[in-house]
């Protein structure tokens, strides 16, 4: 099975279209599958929900994607550091279905490892807990969360071999592996791409069955907020 495409572009092909629903990895700026993002908005394709940790900011990341109007709702944890994600929220043009991260990335986990739900104590007493399942273990109350399994998976790695096994490098690790696990597709791009059994087994993060296309490419490595020491 061939995993290995030229571009984006040709990565993409055939898998996109209005309304689905896509798990992009990243953190902030950190290991945002930026490549595959830009060829998503150069498609065309509208009313897409994303499940994300974020959405970038304004002019990177899933932002991109806001500022032509693509992006019908967000599933996400952290909402700041975009003045049109906030926009488009207040006046009503943008869903928005808020998740605590660790319940976020355990939604993604169970979808890829075929967990229908889980219950949580995290959002009890809380908005995050209204129209959701309560259940009683032991004296204490949590609420059932469904998994997350999207059409489309997007993530960056550091590093993969040809046949799809990725390794992701310090926090850019982040969401990337279970957004991977939830996709029926997997698309991946990678900094560096090696051939199969270069990489040693002990040291992937996330195994090649997961991912159904890999593409080359780099990314800006952007700073969210520079800070240095007054000499």
């Amino acid at each position: 099975m061939k995993k290995l495409y030229d571009s984006a572009q040709e990565a993409l092909d055939g898998l996109l279209h209005d309304g689905m629903f896509i798990a992009s990895g990243g953190f902030g700026l950190c290991g945002i599958p930026e490549r595959l993002l830009e060829a998503i908005r150069d498609s065309g394709v509208r009313d897409l929900t994303f499940a994300s940790n974020n959405a970038g900011v304004d002019d990177f990341g899933i932002g991109i994607l806001l500022q032509s109007r693509q992006v019908k709702k967000m599933i996400s944890s952290y909402v700041g550091e975009n003045a049109e994600f906030m926009r488009q929220y207040l006046s009503g043009e943008l869903e928005l279905e808020f998740n605590p991260q660790g319940t976020l990335a355990e939604r993604m986990r169970a979808g890829g490892a075929g967990i229908p739900g889980f219950y949580t104590k995290t959002g009890v007493g809380t908005i995050i807990a209204e129209g959701k399942e309560h259940k009683e273990f032991d004296g204490e109350t949590y609420i059932l969360e469904r998994a997350i399994v999207a059409d489309l998976a997007i993530v960056h790695a550091w590093k993969a071999d040809e046949t799809g096994n990725l390794v992701f490098r310090k926090t850019a690790r982040n969401f990337n592996p279970p957004a991977a696990m939830c996709g029926r597709v997997c698309v991946a791009e990678a900094e560096e791409i090696v051939p199969a059994g270069a990489l040693e087994p002990d040291s992937i993060h996330l195994p090649g069955i997961y991912v159904h296309r890999l593409i080359r490419g780099s990314g800006e490595k952007r700073i969210e907020h520079r800070t240095v020491r007054e000499g």
